[in-house]
């Protein structure tokens, strides 16, 4: 039986374990949205200018690894890191020709890479982390709490853009 009761995580800090417990949920529901399409049905794209759903899956992955890379190591990303995650990041035409052809296993093995040096890091982190403030190179503070909610919140965006897709496609 499902519950929909937000705990804590085992082994993590109460409130990081609970941003844990939804940050997980939000993607059993996203996997689940995805389990059962085909290659050209992640491929698909609705019209010009779209972004197809393998694109945006990939796009979920490099927004969780950028915030992991500002969170946990306190810096932007490397030209190797913009090299193998920027087409994601910004999704638009390099990404309509070049996140293609590519089955269902392909997009998952990056957001479970992603999603899975994620956890290791935050068990290393306590409550008080999730508030401490730094600036954006234009004075604008956040603080990690906010980073992982955005994460969260993106992932939310594109999934009902992948529901939109998936009615397009009849499905």
């Amino acid at each position: 039986m499902n519950e929909y009761t937000i705990k804590p995580k085992e082994s993590f800090p109460e409130k990081i374990g609970e941003f844990v417990w939804m940050l997980e949920h939000v993607r059993e529901v996203t996997l689940q949205e995805v389990a059962t399409l085909t290659q050209s049905e992640l491929d698909f794209l609705p019209s010009d200018g779209a972004n197809s759903i393998g694109s945006l899956l990939v796009h979920i992955a490099s927004i969780e690894f950028v915030h992991q890379v500002i969170s946990f190591e306190n810096r932007d990303l490397t030209k190797g890191e913009h090299s193998k995650w920027g087409t994601a990041l910004e999704l638009g035409d390099r990404a309509r020709d070049e996140i293609v052809h590519h089955p269902l296993d392909y997009y998952l093995k990056h957001l479970a890479q992603v999603r899975e040096k994620k956890r290791t890091l935050l068990k290393l982190k306590n409550d008080q982390w999730l508030y401490e403030e730094n600036q954006w190179g234009n004075g604008i503070a956040y603080n990690h709490y906010y980073l992982w909610f955005h994460v969260m919140e993106d992932e939310i965006n594109h999934r009902g853009q992948i529901r939109s897709i998936k009615r397009l496609l009849g499905k």
